[in-house]
């Protein structure tokens, strides 16, 4: 019997995602071990873990590097992947937003050529251009956005927003949510094919377990 390799978010995502698994029988004991290890194996099971940085988790799910990927929602929707997407895990939850100065409220939608910050370009695009019909400018960022509005960077910043402490504490509000986030398990196209059974046996089971 083949390996199934699951592709794990690093960080937080993927210590819920091990304990998760933990609680449905699936070996994942060398994973909690301090270790710069990157590949583990469950060998009573045939699975093989591996730690990704999480933008990189739907490439890899994508292109069969790993049958099962498990990653933030705002991943999924930055890259925007050809796979499928079949269970939400609840878990990470908070929510993508369009944030600024509270006197933007109701206006920011009137603004033609709006400067917009964000990590997350395709996001934002999505929403303003295809969903809204409005014309901004994207301003890439990699780090803290919240800096944008402040020093006149951009007008409004598109992030992720959880308990808005950050926003408050640089003067800044959401000013609309975009959508809810949270984990997501992911599947390549052609495993779930080839590995039905085995691919909805372990779903069936982090099902039960949420």
């Amino acid at each position: 019997m083949e390996y199934l390799t699951i592709a794990l978010a690093k960080g937080r995502l993927a210590s819920l995602a091990i304990d998760l698994f933990s609680s449905i029988g699936l070996d994942c004991a060398q994973m909690k071990e301090k270790s710069r290890k990157l590949i583990f194996t469950d060998e009573k099971n045939k699975l093989r873990f591996i730690l990704v940085k999480a933008n990189d988790v739907p490439t890899y799910v994508e292109y069969g590097a790993a049958d099962i990927g498990i990653v933030g929602k705002d991943t999924i929707l930055e890259e925007g992947r050809n796979m499928y997407e079949l269970i939400d895990l609840g878990f990470g939850e908070c929510k993508m937003a369009v944030c600024g100065k509270a006197e933007l409220k109701d206006k920011f939608h009137k603004i033609n050529d709006l400067r917009v910050a964000s990590k997350y370009p395709h996001i934002a695009e999505e929403y303003f251009c295809e969903n809204k019909g409005q014309t901004i400018e994207i301003i890439k960022l990699n780090g803290s956005v919240e800096l944008g509005p402040l020093v006149g960077l951009s007008d409004v910043i598109v992030d992720i927003v959880e308990s808005g402490k950050t926003l408050e504490e640089n003067g800044l509000c959401v000013l609309e949510d975009i959508c809810r986030l949270s984990a997501r398990v992911v599947v390549n196209k052609v495993s779930m094919k080839m590995n039905t059974e085995r691919i909805m046996d372990i779903m069936t089971k982090v099902k039960e377990k949420l």
